[in-house]
């Protein structure tokens, strides 16, 4: 399975805005993604396209995350995540 990690660039971290943003572009996939702290297992990893999951995760700027996926097109997928969150939608 396809993961890459990101550290959240948002100054209000994972929160409001930013995890809109980040919850629209993984919902529009046609693939399922996770999130998680790293050092979680895979099997405890939030739905990515979840806002609330998101905003549960609690991740403040500079933390990093896990993101995983499954099926075609998913290390595209997940690259592109990993620039959203990696982006600073609050300076925007």
């Amino acid at each position: 399975m396809p993961e890459r990690t990101a550290t959240i660039a948002s100054r209000v971290g994972l929160h409001a805005r930013p995890a809109a943003i980040f919850a629209e572009a993984a919902g529009d996939l046609d693939i399922d993604v996770t999130i998680a702290r790293p050092g979680e297992p895979a099997d405890d990893a939030m739905d990515a396209a979840s806002i609330l999951s998101l905003m549960s995760l609690g991740a403040a700027h500079g933390d990093v995350v896990v993101l995983r996926a499954e099926g075609a097109g998913a290390d595209e997928a997940l690259d592109t995540l990993v620039k959203i969150l990696e982006t600073d939608h609050d300076a925007e």
